[in-house]
Parts: C-alpha cells; sequence; structure tokens
C-alpha cells in the first residue's frame, strides 16, 4: 500500500538503473533500521533486499507516485521486519542465557567499511540495541519508527494492524520500558585509553587493578545461546565481573590473549575480537571466538558485552 505522504505525480522513476541508484543511496539507512528492529545483520540484509525486490515489482505509474522514496521504504522495511520479529519472539523464550544483538564489526583503524554508515549512531550501540530489544516487537516497531524516523502513528497502526491511539499506546510503552536516553557516546580517544588499560590490568593478572578500571555498578552480559562459555546470566559488580574476565582470560592464556586480540569497533564503540586457538593449543575444542566491547560513563566500564555464539559471528573476521 502507497500511503499519500509518499504520493506525488512530479515524481516519475523511468529508468531501471536510476531506480537502482536511488535506492542503493538509501541501503546503509535502511540497513540500521532494520538492524535496530531485529538485532541480526543478516536480518536486516534480507529485509532491505525484500523491500528492493518490492520497489522493482511497481509499475511505472506506481513508481512515479512516490514523491519520499526514503520514507516509503522506511516503512516497507519496517513491515518486512514485523513478521520476523514476532517469530523471532517465540524463539527468544527458549534462548539460553541473556540475548545480545549481533555485533557490528569494523575495523578500528579508520579503513573504510560498508557498516559505517550503519554505526555512527547512538542508537545502535550495543548497550541501546540490548534494551531496545526488551520491548515487545510492536513496541520496538512503533518507538523506532516515531521517535528514531519521525513515522507518523497513522502509517505505524497500518504496519502493525492497529488503530492510531494503540500505535501511540505501543510507542508511549517503549519510551517508558527504555527510560532516560543512554548518555552520549565517549569520545573513541577516551574508549581506547580504557581498553588499553583493560588490556594492561589482564595482563598483570591484577584484579585490584583491573576493578579500578570498572564503575561501581558494572554489568557484565554474556551471550552464547548455550553454544559456548560464558556467563548464563548478567554478572553484577567490580569483584565478580573482574574475577569472571581473569578467569576467561586464564581459560585462552594470558601471553597469548594480549598477542592475539585484535582492536576493532564493535558497534561505533571501541573492543576486540579473540580468536579461538589453533587446534594444538586446545585439544578440547572447547574455547570459541568470541568478541567484546563495553560501554562507557564516567570515565569507567559501565557494561561489558560479551559475545561468543558461534551463530551471531558469521560475519566477522576471525
Amino acid at each position: 500500500m502507497v500511503h499519500n505522504r509518499f504520493v506525488s505525480s512530479d515524481r516519475f522513476v523511468s529508468s531501471d538503473d536510476a531506480l537502482a541508484a536511488d535506492f542503493d543511496s538509501h541501503r546503509g539507512h535502511l540497513i540500521g533500521i532494520a538492524y535496530r528492529l531485529t538485532g541480526r545483520l543478516q536480518d536486516a540484509e534480507d529485509a532491505v533486499q525484500e523491500a528492493w525486490l518490492r520497489l522493482a515489482a511497481l509499475d511505472a505509474d506506481a513508481r512515479g507516485r512516490i514523491r519520499d522514496l526514503a520514507a516509503w521504504l522506511t516503512t516497507v522495511v519496517g513491515r518486512i521486519c514485523l513478521d520476523r520479529m514476532r517469530s523471532a519472539a517465540h524463539r527468544r523464550e527458549q534462548y539460553v542465557g541473556p540475548w545480545l544483538p549481533e555485533p557490528l564489526v569494523t575495523p578500528a583503524d579508520g579503513t573504510p567499511d560498508p557498516l559505517d554508515e550503519v554505526v555512527q549512531r547512538d542508537d545502535v550501540r550495543m548497550a541501546a540495541v540490548r534494551v531496545l530489544h526488551e520491548l515487545t516487537p510492536d513496541q520496538r516497531l512503533a518507538f523506532v519508527l516515531h521517535d528514531g524516523f519521525d513515522v507518523p502513528f497513522d502509517e505505524i497502526a497500518d504496519v502493525l494492524g492497529v488503530t492510531v491511539a494503540a500505535a501511540r499506546q505501543h510507542a508511549s510503552r517503549g519510551r517508558k520500558r527504555i527510560g532516560d536516553e543512554p548518555p552520549a557516546r565517549t569520545e573513541l580517544p577516551e574508549q581506547q585509553r580504557l581498553l588499553e588499560e583493560f588490556l594492561a590490568a589482564i595482563g598483570s593478572g591484577d584484579l585490584g587493578s583491573l576493578t579500578e578500571i570498572l564503575h561501581p555498578e558494572v554489568t557484565l552480559y554474556g551471550d552464547s545461546g548455550g553454544k559456548a562459555r560464558t556467563a548464563r546470566r548478567p554478572i553484577v559488580g567490580v569483584d565478580k565481573v573482574g574475577r569472571f574476565i581473569l578467569g576467561i582470560i586464564d581459560m585462552y592464556g594470558t601471553e597469548r590473549t594480549l598477542d592475539a586480540a585484535r582492536p576493532a569497533l564493535v558497534n561505533g564503540d571501541v573492543g576486540f575480537v579473540l580468536p579461538a586457538p589453533s587446534s594444538d593449543l586446545d585439544r578440547s575444542g572447547k574455547i570459541h571466538p568470541r568478541v567484546f566491547t563495553a560501554s562507557v560513563r564516567e570515565g569507567r566500564i559501565t557494561e561489558i558485552f560479551d559475545v561468543v555464539n558461534p551463530d551471531k559471528l558469521t560475519h566477522v573476521t576471525l
């Protein structure tokens, strides 16, 4: 369905090549929306590809009535993602341990990456997407589309198949559950300094040095889906978090960890990728690759995210 907000007789796309180029200019924006909604890069890419197929299938008259392509595509992607979100909600009830979004890993050295446009926004950070996925699918869609991208409630209501009043209520409930907006992203040089101190503390094996870097209310979330070793529930407090981290690093070997850890940006924040040891070093085959990243507040690490579920690392170069 093409909504009135998008319709105009003075815009006509007559060339498939021009349409494809126009669509590609919005691809990063659309992947960002779909990633916020689904938490999975593959699902986001599939949703954007489906949106392209729907656009390309329109006849010339229908294409010509699209006044604002970005707005039209935003709503279409939301509609496509809704089915995925609802089916995922049922699967997530059986998920083993905490659930985290798939990490978006980009180079830390500034090398251009196709995901650069996606990870620039603060609401794509790991902490923000984790909280977003505590909402119901309908709340998440209403909140993301309205508060994040100014989609009118009548169009959101049409996507959800509810009244406008119900769409407003979904967004309001989502807003209340999320609470205050997360603090602005700490500048990358400050994050980098903390990461270096973090790795140095790990290298020394000194729990006291490690806990000095951690915020008093620090929380660690591990995501394995039951397929690898990490925390099965959130760990809270500097002492417990510090001991858990030193235990994980000891499993890999402290010296090897410092040599193998590859700095990266994870959802736009500083982190690192830790490959699994080679088979001759890990004959048990039980030590898995993982991605670490953290949130920083008041000069200390407030949240740590340990993603080790292999299904969520398929896009990461390991």
